[in-house]
């Protein structure tokens, strides 16, 4: 078992106790420090309170389970609302939504592109860029792809 899946099994109840979902976990090396990250979400979005909530009983668990044999900062927050797509049921409950996607390598040029979300099987995605246009590429290829939220700002002069 890899360490993310042994820190996502290990805070299984509290998630459910506390009425949030895991988005997502990651177990990264930034500089010279090692970082624990969950990210979580809920109906009607999560609150700084349910992630201080959460990470003390999460906290807990880890000391007393000692998962990691080196030192690591746990974080605890949201995905945010342009949250990046990784797992098959995000993409599965994002269809139909507009996403940002940016390629390792740039396609004809271009490495970044928007469209609607709109098939995927897995491995391969499918997103309409224009009424006339379909994109379908691997996952693989991509650096990211992100829930797209237009912040239009109205009313404000200058």
């Amino acid at each position: 078992m890899s360490t993310v899946q042994l820190a996502e099994s290990l805070i299984a109840p509290v998630l459910e106790e506390s009425g949030v979902s895991l988005w997502d976990v990651r177990f990264e090396k930034e500089g010279a420090n090692w970082y624990l990250r969950y990210f979580l979400d809920k109906d009607g979005g999560i609150t700084i309170q349910d992630c201080e909530s959460v990470s003390r009983k999460i906290d807990k668990i880890l000391d007393e389970a000692d998962p990691i044999a080196h030192s690591y900062i746990l974080e605890v927050g949201s995905p945010g609302i342009e949250r990046e797509l990784v797992k098959d049921w995000h993409f599965e409950k994002h269809m139909g939504d507009i996403v940002n996607v940016r390629f390792i390598r740039p396609v004809d040029g271009v490495r970044d592109f928007m469209g609607v979300l709109t098939e995927t099987d897995g491995d391969n995605i499918t997103i309409i860029l224009d009424e006339d246009t379909e994109m379908t590429f691997a996952k693989k290829e991509t650096a990211y792809i992100r829930l797209y939220v237009d912040f239009e700002i109205g009313g404000l002069d200058g």
